[in-house]
């Protein structure tokens, strides 16, 4: 027996074999201390919490109200405590305009080993029906240097699936993208993409930008058509965007922590 395996374990294929993988094993190491290849990303926390957002800088949307998730249960498939989930009012919105008010849900990872949740899942997830999903772009100006960028979007439409005929005629859109590492993506695969990208660097994150618009009529929640929202999406992250940018989201350098 012994001698089987000794003749095995000595064979040609199997010597060069292990070789191969010594080599590479040997390499990766040594790419790792000399050009600094990093295959496993350290945490990296907001500058400063999500709920520490300052309000008064929104103008002219106000929070009308601060939505906190008590179930354990929920916080752990969230995979995050970093969120929001505020109701802003746009003061300067007609009073019956669908886009009067907006269901605002960030949420942020610091050490990031995938992408979790998207609305499709989760809306669905709740009984709601998916009947369109489509990219967008968003014009943005940057908070850091000011220079002007897209941003790439999702608008989903749902509606609800109960017996009753008012909810299920009812459709409603729902917007969002990711910030991943200083970049955009809107999808989950864009997003697992760029999380991956950049070996280099010691950290990473992504935040997830979700909102809704909506307003209530004769006791009835009423939503905008497509163009509304995309125009009114516009405004929020005008608003929004710098904020999070400036004040919350961390910069990345190469394998350095950002500076505070």
């Amino acid at each position: 027996m012994w001698d089987t395996i000794y003749r095995t374990y000595f064979k040609p294929a199997f010597l060069i074999c292990a070789a191969v993988l010594a080599i590479a094993a040997s390499g990766m190491s040594i790419a790792i201390k000399t050009f600094g290849v990093y295959l496993k990303k350290e945490p990296l926390p907001l500058k400063k919490p999500l709920d520490l957002l300052a309000e008064k800088g929104l103008g002219p949307y106000v929070v009308v109200s601060k939505n906190i998730i008590e179930e354990e249960e929920i916080i752990k498939s969230l995979g995050t405590r970093d969120y929001i989930q505020w109701i802003l009012e746009d003061t300067k919105a007609q009073a019956d305009s669908a886009v009067r008010k907006c269901a605002l849900f960030i949420t942020y990872y610091e050490l990031p080993d995938a992408v979790p949740h998207v609305p499709e899942e989760c809306y669905m997830g709740s009984g709601f029906q998916k009947l369109a999903s489509d990219s967008v772009t968003f014009n943005c100006r940057s908070a850091i240097d000011n220079h002007q960028f897209s941003i790439p979007g999702r608008y989903l439409i749902f509606a609800g699936t109960g017996f009753n005929h008012w909810q299920s005629a009812t459709k409603f859109p729902v917007l969002y993208f990711f910030s991943v590492n200083g970049d955009y993506s809107n999808s989950r695969e864009n997003a697992r993409i760029a999380l991956n990208k950049n070996i280099f660097s010691k950290y990473s994150y992504f935040s997830k930008v979700e909102w809704k618009f909506f307003n209530t009529k004769f006791g009835a929640s009423v939503y905008p058509g497509a163009e509304e929202a995309v125009e009114a999406s516009q405004k929020l992250l005008g608003v929004i965007l710098p904020v999070l940018e400036k004040e919350h989201w961390p910069i990345l350098d190469g394998s350095k922590a950002p500076a505070d």
